[in-house]
């Protein structure tokens, strides 16, 4: 079990760092704006929530992805 974790969680970490570089050299946490307010957060607060947010993001596709692998073995048929 820990290593179908590890299989999900180490892919997903490296493509959330390189989704959080991407997604914060364009955009500058200062100028995003909540629903409805302000931007109250510092920037270290925003670069954290938006590395968790990428990283459960990553981990889904990578979930997915493993699952999807996996099944389509199992269900071909023996030669």
């Amino acid at each position: 079990m820990l290593r179908l974790a590890m299989s999900v969680l180490w892919p997903s970490f490296l493509s959330a760092i390189m989704a959080e570089g991407f997604f914060f050299s364009l955009f500058d946490p200062a100028d995003l704006i909540l629903i409805g307010g302000q931007n109250d957060l510092p920037p270290i607060a925003a670069y954290t929530i938006g590395f968790f947010f990428f990283w459960v993001f990553c981990a889904i596709a990578s979930m997915i992805s493993l699952y999807l692998i996996r099944t389509e073995t199992r269900s071909q048929p023996p030669f």
